[in-house]
């Protein structure tokens, strides 16, 4: 965290993903968001941060910490060719993907390593936990504190406008009417 940068309260919530390689990191901290795919996601990605695990795949002196972590300021549901335009002939390119918005990447003032926690998968933890572990296996909540995350994980699921992965019509609408139930605000995507 920048000294100009006033720290997130310990009860922020935290999704700890992880950064496959090199290429993640870079969308991540270039272009400013993260993919999860909609059938393996976690049931809540309404959070406050997200931090991301290196796996083996980075140089040795990066692989298998917590470095990074970034605001997420929104989320929308997409499909994998939206996102990785390069890679039209993927076998999940056309399946749905949620993307994060991410804000600035922040690199912790010590990483957090792996320790014996080698492979993991998408958990939750608070900014506090994040802020003094030193191994992954500090970052799960226990006892009373788990109590206090899983019911804002709670709440935060039922206020956030969640997707459902249903099927929408094609129905071809003149932007120009969008445009008048929208207050005007519309703006076409040119392709």
């Amino acid at each position: 965290m920048s000294p100009k940068t006033a720290a997130p309260p310990d009860t922020a919530l935290v999704l700890v993903a992880i950064a496959r390689d090199q290429r993640d990191l870079e969308i991540a901290r270039l272009l400013g968001w993260y993919r999860i795919p909609l059938k393996s996601a976690p049931k809540v990605i309404s959070v406050d941060y997200l931090a991301l695990y290196q796996t083996g795949a980075f140089r040795p002196e990066d692989r298998w910490q917590i470095r990074w972590i970034a605001p997420i300021l929104g989320h929308e549901l997409t499909t994998r060719v939206e996102l990785l335009r390069d890679q039209p002939d993927h076998p999940r390119a056309l399946e749905e993907y949620f993307k994060l918005q991410l804000g600035p990447l922040q690199e912790l003032p010590n990483p957090i390593l792996a320790d014996s926690w080698k492979r993991i998968t998408f958990f939750y933890t608070t900014y506090g936990r994040v802020r003094t572990a030193a191994v992954l296996a500090d970052l799960p909540v226990h006892d009373e504190e788990r109590a206090v995350l899983w019911q804002s994980l709670r709440e935060r699921a039922l206020k956030a406008n969640e997707y459902q992965a249903a099927e929408l019509p094609q129905i071809p609408v003149d932007p120009a009417i969008l445009a008048l139930f929208s207050g005007g605000f519309l703006s076409q995507k040119s392709d």
